[in-house]
């Protein structure tokens, strides 16, 4: 009796996620799901991405917690708009939570929304969006063996980010290994080394920051 019930809210979902990607669509907006562990520098990596593309694009974020709205707090300077979904225990947005975020939004005046997804490798992995984009966000802190453990993450990505590489020097983390995994898993994926902070204060943006421009053009 699961089998039925899973497949009807799958269903459900799959439903709304094409209602929020026909409103991306008419709007020309780019959507992109940007799932990781907690703490893998998600909202760190947004902060320093709306910086960098500030008067550039205009950009929404819809951002996903168990609870409070501290990380809608540090982006809502940087963005048009934001807005805070807490799923209580929850792993993982779903499409209609997404399309309520979305209601305030003038969607017409943007060019990306970002839905920053509840902090899972797993859930999030599953359920569409309605986004035209998956990215998935390792960090170097969390160990080089990841993506093995999590493969359904990789396969549903259109894009990885290793996060937090200033680190690396303070790390026993294989860069060689960690692409070898990804690599057997999806050999198609482009992987990108980011950091949000580094120790020269200057964030390693650039081929990411070149990846979204290259979505709106």
């Amino acid at each position: 009796m699961r089998i039925p019930m899973q497949l009807n809210v799958l269903a459900k979902n799959d439903a709304a996620a094409a209602t929020n990607r026909s409103r991306f669509a008419d709007s020309k907006v780019v959507a992109i799901n940007l799932m990781g562990s907690p703490g893998c520098g998600k909202t760190a990596l947004l902060e320093a991405t709306l910086d960098a593309l500030a008067g550039e694009l205009r950009i929404g974020v819809v951002t996903g917690d168990l609870a409070t709205a501290r990380d809608a707090d540090r982006l809502r300077d940087r963005a048009v708009c934001v807005t805070q979904i807490n799923t209580g225990q929850g792993c993982h947005l779903d499409a209609d939570q997404v399309a309520r975020g979305l209601a305030d939004f003038p969607l017409d005046e943007l060019d990306l929304v970002f839905v920053e997804n509840v902090g899972n490798l797993i859930c999030p992995a599953t359920f569409d969006l309605g986004e035209a984009h998956k990215v998935v966000v390792f960090s170097t802190p969390e160990g080089q063996d990841k993506p093995a453990k999590h493969p359904s993450a990789l396969l549903a990505a259109d894009l990885v980010l290793l996060n937090k590489v200033d680190l690396l020097p303070y790390l026993d983390f294989d860069v060689a290994a960690f692409r070898s995994d990804v690599a057997g898993i999806r050999d198609d994926l482009d992987l990108l080394e980011v950091s949000a902070t580094s120790r020269d204060g200057e964030p390693q943006l650039a081929r990411w920051l070149e990846w979204l421009r290259g979505l709106v053009t």
